[in-house]
């Protein structure tokens, strides 16, 4: 049980960070007018991309010295 709640709070905690990490970029000046809603589905399908990638990660080196 334990270890589920400890992947629950990695993935979080990387999706968390994720969202702070692109929020640095100027998404504005990249899409094209009329395209907002594809833009709110790019970031977070990015965020949750960026997240599975960190989590699974920081999971691969809690399991090596856990």
């Amino acid at each position: 049980m334990l270890k589920f709640y400890l992947q629950v709070f990695v993935y979080l905690f990387s999706f968390v960070v994720s969202l702070f990490g692109l929020s640095a970029l100027d998404i504005e000046k990249m899409i094209r007018k009329g395209y907002v809603g594809a833009t709110w589905v790019l970031y977070f399908t990015l965020a949750m991309s960026m997240a599975y990638l960190l989590g699974n990660f920081l999971m691969g080196i809690i399991y090596y010295f856990y």
